[in-house]
């Protein structure tokens, strides 16, 4: 699940400590089903990061 983690929009660099974390707000049982679900289906909250044009060019 962490490559997809790394191209994941919710997936955020601390400077600070040096690691990324996922920013998606997620109540503690959500959470728990996520963590223990099979990888290969990959997590069902990614969502692509496009960078920072990624809204424009859908306007386009």
């Amino acid at each position: 699940m962490s490559n997809l983690c790394d191209e994941c929009w919710y997936n955020v660099f601390d400077d600070e400590d040096g690691e990324a974390y996922c920013t998606l707000q997620l109540d503690e049982d959500e959470y728990a089903k996520m963590m223990t679900s099979p990888t290969d289906k990959g997590c069902k909250y990614f969502r692509p990061d496009t960078g920072e044009y990624g809204i424009v060019r859908k306007q386009n």
